[in-house]
């Protein structure tokens, strides 16, 4: 994998695409996941406007066994049928199931793995390393390195450059801790031009005027229109109008779902609610996620109609 078709196939809304369970046994739906993954291609969603990760954290990874994240990953590799780029996410705890998910996600076709720090305990940046090391080793597949240091380690910009002597290393998720001085833009803009950088800070004017080519995006799931819209938005420099987009329709998710989470711990449930509401079908995330339709359905619908989205 090489840096040039990274940039090529990952750049534009980077779609964390929810995991659809059926209500009763919370058994994978796989009619609905394929119906959600049509959804967002036939609605722009392709190379150049965007990518999809199937099992990331929006995706409940957490709650899936390895063989329900690799089946749920061959669903979504089906239906998108090579006409986006794919990322499996390959977060655990564990370097034997990372080495697992990488062999899995290379053979059924995937381009990408999500990588991010073993969890649980807080791991040492040595650790860190020989555990992308192995994933690195065992499969040719593209790493896309997530900076998710709310669960263990932040990435240091020496462990960056210690990565990037792995040839497979083509991607950053970048993200920082609030109250960081200039700590993402200072990354952005010393890595632009030996990594693709994701925006998963929602900084998404400032990120793309310094180099970043993706942007983690919650809104498209939903309203893939929108999120294909935004990005040609910052691909012409039309900054103002972008920012504009931005407060007019993401803050309003986000401020939703700051409230969900004083009620429940997890992520993409708003995403999947939101999906219910424009007709796509009804899931809940797994415990120890509480179902959350009932107790927040009508402000979600209130937020979807005030930024007009459509088919509500």
């Amino acid at each position: 994998m090489d840096l040039e078709t990274a940039r090529r196939r990952l750049t534009g809304c980077y779609v964390t695409v929810p995991t659809m369970f059926r209500d009763g046994d919370l058994e994978l739906d796989v009619p609905a996941q394929r119906r959600v993954v049509r959804f967002l291609v036939d609605s722009g969603i392709k190379e150049g406007t965007g990518v999809l990760l199937s099992g990331g954290g929006a995706g409940d990874f957490m709650t899936m066994s390895i063989a329900e994240r690799v089946r749920l990953a061959e669903t979504v590799a089906e239906e998108a049928a090579g006409d986006i780029a794919l990322i499996v996410g390959a977060q655990t705890t564990s370097t034997r199931e990372l080495v697992e998910l990488a062999r899995q996600a290379e053979r059924l076709g995937a381009e990408f793995i999500q990588v991010s720090a073993p969890f649980y305990f807080s791991h040492t940046e040595d650790d860190f390393y020989e555990y992308v090391v192995a994933a690195a080793e065992a499969t040719s597949i593209g790493i896309v390195l997530y900076n998710t240091f709310w669960t263990s380690i932040g990435v240091s910009t020496g462990l960056i450059e210690r990565l990037l002597e792995i040839p497979n290393f083509v991607g950053l998720k970048w993200s920082v801790p609030a109250g960081s001085c200039l700590g993402f833009e200072r990354v952005v803009a010393a890595y632009r031009d030996r990594l693709h950088i994701i925006d998963n800070d929602v900084r998404f004017v400032s990120s793309h005027i310094l180099g970043a080519r993706s942007i983690e995006l919650h809104v498209a799931n939903y309203w893939p229109q929108f999120g294909v819209r935004l990005w040609q938005l910052l691909e012409d420099g039309n900054y103002v109008a972008a920012q504009n987009e931005i407060i007019r329709v993401v803050a309003p998710f986000y401020e939703l779902r700051e409230e969900m989470e004083k009620y429940t711990a997890g992520d993409g449930y708003l995403d999947k609610l939101c999906l219910e509401l424009v007709g796509l079908g009804s899931s809940r995330c797994r415990p120890p996620a509480r179902d959350v339709r009932d107790r927040f359905r009508e402000k979600a619908r209130l937020m979807l109609e005030r930024c007009d989205v459509p088919s509500v």
